[in-house]
């Protein structure tokens, strides 16, 4: 259902646009005859009255099916995860390593749910930009320049600070399950009394602040940095559309182009500007996401020894008690 969804509203957009083309042309033509006959524009009114109508329904059944989607991947993600888990030799969860490695996978149960949607996004942006840009290089093939221009640098940006970002959060994993510690021991019923009892409070305020405060100037310095050139490539994409705009009016007063196709051409332009950056903005979150999805295959991946062995049943009724013999316990890798 939200991949139909998304193939009607991936060539409305063009539709209406050309709706409003004929719209226009009709007005102009009718304010050139003597007689006028109003039947075909208000057919054209209706029709387009109707598309928009369309368009507001399958917009919502899109944010619908999609919100169903990510529910079922949540649960299905984290299923797994707890499955895999259980299989897992318990020594393992000693080991901090491994338990980055869960902490990692754990997080993709909530936080990728909308990679789903986003895929489903881009083929629809990618039939909507296809039947934009064929509009365009029928009448002017020249806009498509410009339009590559608008977009092409601000994409890059996007990738490689996205890299940059899952970097930073990859390696301090360790250091943000601590925090989680920190904020659950300092502000809970099950620790206060000790808290409170060894007097830990500025203790425990002073490493999380300290903690907290050296994360958040690296992504401090790292947002700064994402927003000041994505300001400066959105300028120039502001520009280029700008532009395309006056190429386009500079056509019609040259009757090049009729009116009609003024407004075909500079809503074309604008929609596959936006539909461009939504792509690329989807196809950015796609990668991140991609990147942090493998901390959840990674996890889901590893191989577990068969350690099986079988089940002894308990007697009836228990008359010696239980021995244990040469019963030991070490951390992983430690003797």
């Amino acid at each position: 259902m939200s991949a139909f969804c998304r193939l009607i509203g991936a060539v409305l957009p063009v539709i209406i646009l050309w709706v409003g083309k004929l719209i226009i042309d009709e007005i102009i033509l009718q304010t050139k005859l003597e007689t006028t006959n109003l039947s075909q524009l208000w057919t054209y009114v209706a029709i387009e009255l109707g598309l928009i109508i369309l368009s507001e329904l399958v917009s919502r059944a899109i944010q619908l099916t999609d919100g169903l989607l990510g529910d079922a991947y949540s649960i299905d993600t984290s299923v797994r995860i707890i499955k895999k888990t259980n299989q897992i030799d318990i020594s393992l969860l000693e080991d901090s390593e491994f338990y980055d490695k869960l902490e990692r996978a754990r997080t993709q149960t909530t936080g990728r749910v909308g990679l789903m949607s986003n895929a489903l996004g881009e083929v629809q942006s990618l039939i909507s930009i296809a039947t934009l840009v064929a509009g365009l290089i029928y009448f002017e093939p020249y806009l498509i320049i410009l339009l590559v221009l608008s977009i092409i640098p601000s994409f890059i940006n996007e990738i490689w600070f996205s890299q940059q970002q899952y970097s930073l959060a990859r390696g301090w994993t360790a250091e943000r399950r601590e925090l989680d510690y920190l904020r659950y021991i300092g502000a809970n019923d099950k620790t206060a009394k000790e808290i409170k009892l060894f007097g830990l409070t500025d203790f425990v305020v002073d490493r999380f602040k300290n903690l907290s405060q050296e994360y958040y100037e690296l992504n401090k310095k790292l947002a700064i940095k994402r927003s000041a050139l994505g300001f400066l490539f959105n300028v120039l994409g502001t520009l280029s559309y700008y532009g395309a705009y006056v190429f386009i009016i500079y056509r019609v007063i040259s009757r090049v182009i009729s009116l009609g196709e003024l407004t075909f051409l500079s809503g074309a332009f604008n929609r596959l500007t936006r539909n461009l950056q939504d792509f690329f903005s989807k196809f950015t979150r796609i990668s991140e996401s991609a990147l942090y999805l493998k901390d959840y295959f990674d996890f889901i991946d590893i191989s577990v020894a068969s350690k099986y062995v079988e089940d002894m049943q308990l007697p009836e009724k228990i008359t010696e008690g239980f021995e244990f013999k040469n019963v030991r316990f070490s951390y992983p890798r430690i003797r």
